[in-house]
């Protein structure tokens, strides 16, 4: 899937680490050094993340296997441990992949933190803020507001920030981190609508609302290269996919 991103466009492909909670640590890291590339998701510390209350939307005919994983969050903890994060931004550095920073809470940040003062972390540092998922940070402007002031207290000028908000939260929060001056994730990952009670047709349609949001707040959208410089990142020539 990855090569045929790679040849029909040039956009950037961040490759995940999240894994099951089944997996090792090594395993969840393992696509690193198998593809090299260039944006890699690195969740920036533990935490409940419930999806438990979904179940009550299902349909009896959906998959078993959807009613035990959802319902199972409630009893189930999210593990990004010390440990583990340092494998994953150790392995990234060496293969020349960025991390992109899962943040859902502030003491995340505070983690991240803890690796660049400790001169683990030594390349560029790009922190998602993700919002709105039970168990995180709610997806409000003042949360927004004091996470943004929290990284620029603890890691100065030295990153670059995006925000992803949950379900409804999504396009909202989307308007104000660009107001802001941030940047932002949208995608069906996310939200399954474009506005309320309306499905999005795709990711394109979410994308195409937030450029447009982003062009009447006077934010230009960025090409690919341009991300690219915005990031630190090394360039698809030099991924291994």
């Amino acid at each position: 899937m990855v090569s045929g991103i790679k040849e029909s466009c040039d956009a950037i492909v961040c490759i995940t680490t999240g894994g099951s909670q089944m997996m090792t640590v090594e395993e969840r890291i393992s696509v690193v050094p198998a593809l090299k590339p260039e944006l890699a998701s690195c969740n920036a510390g533990s935490m409940n993340f419930v999806l438990s209350d979904l179940v009550s939307h299902l349909k009896p005919d959906d998959p078993e296997w959807e009613y035990k994983y959802l319902g199972g969050t409630y009893d189930n903890v999210f593990a990004n441990t010390y440990y583990g994060i340092e494998t994953y931004i150790r392995t990234m550095q060496e293969n020349g992949t960025v991390p992109e920073f899962e943040v859902y809470d502030a003491s995340m940040i505070n983690n991240i933190a803890y690796f660049r003062n400790k001169g683990i972390l030594t390349g560029p540092v790009y922190i998602q803020f993700v919002m709105g998922i039970q168990g995180g940070i709610p997806a409000t402007v003042d949360n927004l507001v004091f996470l943004r002031t929290t990284a620029e207290r603890l890691l100065e000028d030295s990153f670059t920030w995006s925000v992803a908000a949950a379900g409804k939260h999504q396009m909202p929060i989307a308007a104000v981190a660009l107001a802001m001056g941030g940047n932002v994730r949208v995608g069906l990952e996310d939200n399954l609508y474009i506005r309320p009670h309306q499905l999005a047709k795709s990711n394109a349609e979410q994308v195409h609302a937030a450029a447009t949001m982003a062009g009447i707040l006077g934010r230009e959208v960025a090409t690919p290269d341009e991300a690219r410089a915005i990031l630190g990142l090394k360039g698809k020539n030099q991924v291994n996919y």
